[in-house]
């Protein structure tokens, strides 16, 4: 009788600290899908770009092989940042429901470890995005034109920087107080 009470009590608390794994292979699910409808909205931006953007003859070569260059990387990295993010979100629950003892761990680690190197795919994007338009600006329009751009682009890179920080500091875990559902015997 005594071993049957352990054994149930064990196994209860196996199924308390798998309902708390969910819920973290929830967030992380929900994460990537929304980071990936954000890079699919850049990725089109920056496709666009590139197949739509006349070019002048009287634009400098040099900028317009830059901004070719950095446009494409925006393609690039947010496009990777779609595929991971979508693997992540696919296969992550899939490991986590159909694997055998122990997926549910590695599919949250997994994920985790994944999607932090996924969001700094959509940052750089999004930093070579600001740069994009600043490339385009010089490209298109007179020097008039494009020193009062190129001051509210870097406003606006700024901002974003100084708010994303802000955010960041006032919300950042660090490694060593990061409590998960994995319970270590």
């Amino acid at each position: 009788m005594l071993y049957a009470d352990k054994n149930a009590l064990r196994t209860n608390l196996k199924v308390n600290l798998l309902r708390i794994r969910e819920r973290e292979l929830n967030f992380y699910t929900n994460n990537c899908l929304s980071i990936s409808t954000q890079a699919a909205l850049l990725a089109g931006f920056a496709w666009y770009g590139l197949t739509e953007v006349p070019f002048t003859d009287d634009a400098n070569d040099v900028v317009q092989t830059v901004y070719l260059v950095v446009t494409t990387c925006i393609m690039g990295l947010e496009m990777l940042t779609v595929v991971n993010a979508t693997l992540c979100a696919i296969l992550g629950p899939g490991l986590a429901l159909r694997g055998p003892d122990g997926s549910m761990h590695k599919a949250v680690d997994g994920m985790m470890t994944h999607y932090r190197f996924t969001f700094a795919c959509f940052s750089l994007g999004l930093l070579c995005f600001q740069f994009s338009a600043l490339l385009y600006a010089w490209m298109q329009f007179s020097w008039e034109l494009s020193v009062p751009m190129t001051i509210l682009l870097a406003y606006a890179v700024w901002t974003m920087y100084s708010g994303g920080r802000r955010i960041y500091n006032l919300l950042k875990l660090d490694a060593d107080t990061i409590v998960t559902g994995e319970f270590e015997e």
